[in-house]
C-alpha cells in the first residue's frame, strides 16, 4: 500500500509544471490605442520575486520599476513618464496580455529569445 502512494506521488509531482524563470529578452509587438504597432523588446531579470530590467520600444526606452509574478500571470510595471503597467499572462515563452501607461494603452505579445553567446566580445 506505502509503494501505491509513494507511485502516485511521483506522478503528481511529474504533471506539475516547472515554473521557469521570466529572466530573459522578449521581442515582439504591441498595438496602442490608435491601433499603431510598435516593435518592442523587454530586457527582464526576476530575481528573488522582483522584476527589474528596461523594456525597449519604437517609442522609447522605459525602466522597469517594479513588478511581480502569481503563477502563470505576471505583472510589469515601468516608467513611461509616468506610471505604466504591464499585465500578461505567461505561456511557455510568450507574455501575452496588455499594457497602459498615461491614456494609452493596448495589446502586447512577445516572445523569450534565445540569449546571444559570447556577444560582441572577442571579436577583433
Amino acid at each position: 500500500m506505502l509503494a501505491v502512494c509513494f507511485v502516485a506521488q511521483a506522478q503528481q509531482d511529474k504533471s506539475a509544471p516547472a515554473k521557469t524563470s521570466l529572466t530573459g529578452r522578449y521581442e515582439g509587438s504591441a498595438k496602442n490605442k490608435a491601433e499603431e504597432s510598435i516593435t518592442v523588446s523587454i530586457d527582464l531579470t526576476e530575481k528573488e520575486g522582483a522584476l527589474s530590467g528596461t523594456i525597449h520600444s519604437s517609442h522609447g526606452d522605459f525602466p522597469i520599476t517594479g513588478g511581480s509574478r502569481r503563477e502563470e500571470t505576471a505583472t510589469i510595471e515601468f516608467d513611461a513618464g509616468g506610471p505604466g503597467t504591464i499585465s500578461a499572462h505567461i505561456a511557455d515563452d510568450k507574455l501575452v496580455g496588455t499594457w497602459s501607461a498615461g491614456e494609452d494603452g493596448g495589446s502586447l505579445e512577445v516572445k523569450k529569445v534565445p540569449a546571444q553567446e559570447g556577444g560582441a566580445k572577442g571579436k577583433s
